[in-house]
């Protein structure tokens, strides 16, 4: 199956991505690297030492391929990073003074969020909790509903409904989950399960069997499905109950069919002078 587009992409929001000149005229320009701070909205927790080291070899060998975007600082004369947060990191690694930029002009704290998100998405750099930090993070502090999260990364709004689900899970589930020692399908699984004791069950299981996503499944759905059977004996229990109750108190035979949300209530009579009784027991 084909792999659905990003969203808007990079190049849509920042077309000094896609040439080196924007329409507003946004160039390319050099930047000590003194002068360019980590973006304070970067979604990203963790960076791969490895992988950043092989990234400075070979920003050291061949040069920077791509210009990261920065826009400036509240601080005069310097500037935040909103997309190359690795490329900064790599060139300070490879031993750079300076970095090519682009500087994007009037840019507010929700597009800057938004832009980090994608870059790291499209790079496959985010793991499941911090994509759903990161959308969180536009829900509460930016008001973005999934629906236009759902747009700007390209994914469909169940799956941005789906990811959020993991911020439910216990911490020590959702370390599990961001170490990919158990995967965010499992994550899924789990974060309809209320109990927390059920659930570190259920990833012990997953950790010392291996299980698959759609036997965690089978097994969630079989934990729902036995809670179920109590709940409704404790229900055809309390509606016995009241169903006694009427029958003590207006002296007749009564039935309740129904469940605890909704129902109705029969009261027999025998003849018309127990209508009547029957009547004024309800103080009708």
């Amino acid at each position: 199956m084909q792999k659905k587009a990003l969203g808007r992409g990079l190049e849509s929001l920042i077309p000094a991505l896609g040439t080196n000149k924007a329409l507003t005229g946004e160039t390319v320009r050099t930047i000590p690297l003194n002068k360019i701070k980590s973006n304070r909205f970067q979604p990203r927790n963790k960076f791969n030492e490895a992988k950043l080291q092989e990234l400075a070899a070979s920003i050291k060998k061949h040069g920077l391929a791509q210009p990261i975007l920065v826009a400036s600082s509240i601080v005069p004369g310097e500037y935040e990073i909103i997309a190359g947060e690795r490329r900064y990191r790599a060139s300070k690694l490879a031993g750079n003074k300076d970095i090519k930029a682009i500087v994007k002009q009037a840019t507010d704290d929700k597009q800057r969020l938004d832009l980090a998100l994608i870059e790291n998405i499209q790079r496959e750099d985010l793991d499941p909790i911090e994509e759903a930090k990161a959308f969180k993070k536009l829900i509460e502090e930016f008001a973005h509903t999934h629906e236009q999260i759902a747009e700007v990364v390209g994914k469909e709004r169940s799956v941005i409904s789906n990811t959020l689900r993991l911020l439910s899970l216990p911490e020590d589930v959702q370390i599990l989950i961001a170490e990919g020692k158990i995967t965010s399908g499992h994550g899924r699984m789990l974060a309809g399960i209320e109990d927390v004791v059920e659930i570190r069950a259920i990833v012990d299981k997953i950790l010392n069997e291996k299980l698959s996503v759609r036997i965690v499944e089978k097994l969630t759905s079989s934990l729902a499905t036995k809670k179920k059977i109590p709940e409704q004996k404790k229900q055809e229990v309390e509606i016995a109950h009241l169903k006694e109750e009427i029958q003590r108190k207006l002296g007749t035979k009564a039935n309740i069919a129904g469940t605890s949300k909704k129902g109705k209530i029969e009261i027999y009579y025998y003849s018309l002078e127990d209508l009547e009784r029957i009547i004024k027991e309800l103080h009708l």
